[in-house]
């Protein structure tokens, strides 16, 4: 990725999001895609995903967050502006 065209973005997935995987589901498409980030659950029920990529790459990334793995029912996807961190892998936070 080249670093002048890179931008980093914050999801808050609501729904049935707890539970069905849906962090492991974040990080293999994440990866598929060469998304840099993490992502974790909240208290409150949602999950939070940092994502760092191209503009097409975090478009791609969106459209399968909006999926999710088989269990889940996504209901919302709320898509910010994030400030730019360095990270060179996407994980998944406690």
């Amino acid at each position: 990725m080249t670093a002048s065209k890179l931008m980093a973005k914050r999801y808050f997935i609501r729904g049935r999001v707890q539970g069905v995987g849906y962090r492991y589901f974040a990080q293999r498409e994440a990866e598929q895609l060469g998304v840099h980030g993490y992502t974790r659950n909240l208290d409150d029920g949602r999950v939070e995903v940092y994502a760092v990529g191209t503009r097409n790459q975090l478009a791609d990334f969106a459209g399968r967050l909006w999926k999710g793995p088989r269990f889940a029912d996504v209901r919302a996807v709320e898509e910010l502006e994030a400030s730019m961190q360095q990270y060179d892998t996407f994980h998944i936070e406690a």
